[in-house]
């Protein structure tokens, strides 16, 4: 197949029916794209054909033959997305057709910037009316994106003009800028079928990526995993096909049944199909007036689909030869990105109205119609960082990188570096995230004022239970996301599962601190036969909440020791038990042994035991302890 560095260069045929397209393309490359018996009974091309030409090491180039009867112009859109560049067919002898004017405007919609035009059938015409259709069709094109395209009469009868024609396809495919292997990949499916000891072959131009033998395929919408057996390219087997190449590849994992023009092959979980899209759209000159919530079919790359459209601009009809931004809300879910093109085609007659480019594929159902104008003009006129700051705003609590992989098509080191820095906050741990810094200032003053409350309200408690005040006041986001926001609030302290204000000190009042020496004296004094814990806090001095909350900190400053609900011992007392016990390590005891070597009775044994056994200083075993 050529040097590796050759070029792929998908050359779409357009032009009305009887203009010669099939018997053009058969002429440049010697293969026949008429394939199925409908065609060649009718003479027609109904569905999609193909065919190739390389030209020494360094192009080849893939011809998509699609049909140009109007019934079946829908075929022509599966074919077209994948264009490179046009070869508009013109027969000399009949110029401009309605056909002709369809597919130039769909290709023009497409966003199709480069093209050929070849004057057929000139051999059926003298010079003086070859200069006349010369001239129409200069006329035609004046001012679109083949103004300045080379214009060759040939003869697929004859072979006159052939070698200019391949020159002039050539001298295009130089200026044609390819397509993108290093994206993500997305191969939207035009073909499906079975062959007899294979099973199920799909075909289509990979658009961005590459596809690799063995490798596991998501086709969208369905979510159908697929694993890719054999590749073939132009009908040669390879072991990878790259973007712009058109390509076969046979799955398995599923039957030809459950793979169907329109689906789209692409990387597992990394895309989602849509419902609603946010549009840039161009209404054709020659259409009528468009109303709000028009029904039309609207066709991306090969995808079709029953769509109402809704206008963002008013309410009232958007004139003809206009462009607005619309809300397409579609019967079946694709997978598109932002810029992907799209055609709108009326209900009835069917006929091409406009088309235009994908803005947004998820965009916010409650917004008002000028919010939602504004917001989709924000996303077509800016980048990659614009999307970022609009999308990650949006979001209540930030948004992984993952995620607006999948809302842009963007690469990962492509977002993180488009994080505009000032307004967004990039994450790398546990996952990259990105959250708005206004978010950030809005919920750290939240915070900051919830703490301070709750100092006020219990000034003898050391801060609040972190994931009380992330449920509370941040409706429970994500524990990573309170630790980051933590750390971006330099006002707040988090000490363990406590939150505090940095500046908070624990002040007590001169009966506070009494109580507290009392508390601390009297479980001190008692030894191992300590007294009940409501005892000792009804004689301390201050009233029952805030005898409580001194008892709380005397746990936590470990100045005191919690065995069980109601026993708690003093550290000294525990220590000199540890001490007991060390003089018998590797001894088995029972209950009586200990209560006869401490002295204590069993309501104070049992319980200090089980603490024993949770400290590791001893073990149970059965009826039995052992010293470790």
């Amino acid at each position: 197949m050529g040097s590796s560095r050759m070029r792929h260069i998908i050359v779409g045929t357009a032009g009305h029916i009887d203009h010669g397209k099939t018997a053009l393309v058969r002429a440049l490359t010697g293969i026949e794209t008429d394939r199925l018996e409908e065609e060649k009974r009718r003479g027609i091309s109904i569905d999609l054909g193909f065919a190739h030409l390389e030209m020494g090491d360094d192009f080849l180039f893939g011809f998509v033959d699609v049909p140009g009867h109007e019934r079946f112009v829908k075929n022509m859109l599966a074919g077209a997305g994948g264009i490179d560049l046009v070869l508009l067919v013109i027969a000399a002898d009949e110029s401009i057709k309605p056909q002709t004017r369809e597919h130039f405007e769909i290709c023009r919609l497409l966003g199709i910037s480069r093209g050929v035009i070849a004057l057929t059938k000139a051999d059926l015409v003298d010079a003086e009316i070859l200069g006349l259709a010369r001239l129409e069709v200069e006329e035609f094109v004046a001012g679109s994106f083949l103004d300045t395209a080379e214009i060759i009469p040939v003869s697929a009868k004859t072979g006159q003009g052939m070698d200019e024609l391949r020159g002039a396809l050539r001298r295009e495919a130089e200026k044609t800028k390819t397509k993108d292997s290093s994206r993500h990949l997305r191969l939207p499916v035009d073909r499906s079928f079975s062959m007899r000891g294979h099973g199920a072959v799909v075909t289509g131009t990979v658009i961005s990526g590459i596809v690799m033998l063995e490798q596991e395929l998501e086709a969208h919408p369905t979510g159908r995993r697929v694993r890719v057996r054999g590749i073939q390219v132009h009908g040669r087997g390879v072991s990878q096909a790259m973007a712009g190449q058109r390509t076969a590849l046979n799955l398995s994992g599923a039957q030809a049944g459950d793979l169907h023009r329109g689906m789209m092959l692409g990387e597992p979980g990394v895309f989602r199909a849509t419902r609603r899209l946010d549009c840039a759209f161009e209404l054709l000159p020659a259409a009528r007036p468009l109303k709000h919530r028009a029904p039309v079919h609207f066709h991306a790359w090969t995808s079709e689909t029953e769509a109402e459209m809704r206008l963002l601009e008013s309410v009232d009809a958007l004139e003809s030869g206009s462009r607005g931004y619309v809300r397409l809300k579609l019967r079946e879910p694709v997978l598109l990105l932002p810029g992907d093109r799209f055609i709108v085609r009326m209900f009835s007659p069917v006929v091409t109205i406009g088309g235009g480019s994908v803005v947004d594929i998820d965009p916010p159902e409650r917004l008002r119609r000028q919010a939602a104008r504004i917001r989709a003009e924000r996303l077509a006129g800016g980048g990659l960082s614009e999307r970022i700051k609009v999308l990650v705003a949006e979001s209540p609590c930030g948004m992984s990188v993952q995620e607006l992989i999948a809302r842009s098509g963007a690469r990962a080191d492509e977002v993180q570096a488009a994080v505009d820095s000032q307004a967004v906050l990039a994450l790398n741990e546990p996952q990259p995230w990105l959250v708005s810094r206004n978010w950030i200032e809005t919920a750290s003053s939240r915070l900051r004022e919830a703490v301070a409350a709750f100092h006020r309200q219990n000034p003898l408690l050391p801060g609040v239970a972190k994931e009380d005040l992330r449920s509370r006041e941040l409706g429970g986001v994500s524990s990573f996301l309170m630790d980051a926001l933590l750390r971006q609030t330099p006002e707040l302290a988090a000490e363990g599962d406590l939150v505090r204000l940095a500046s908070h000190k624990l002040h007590l009042k001169e009966e506070e601190a009494a109580a507290l020496g009392r508390i601390e004296s009297a479980f001190e004094q008692a030894g191992l036969t300590v007294p009940g814990v409501s005892e000792v806090l009804a004689r301390c001095g201050v009233e029952p909440a805030r005898a409580r909350t001194l008892l709380q900190m005397l746990l936590r400053e470990k100045r005191l020791v919690k065995v069980s609900d109601d026993l708690v011992f003093h550290p000294v007392a525990l220590t000199s038990v540890k001490g007991l016990l060390a003089r018998h390590k590797g001894e088995r005891f029972t209950v009586p042994a200990f209560k006869e070597w401490t002295g204590i009775s069993r309501k104070y044994a049992i319980p200090l035991l089980e603490y024993l056994d949770r400290e590791r200083v001893t073990r149970r075993e059965g009826d039995v302890r052992l010293v470790l």
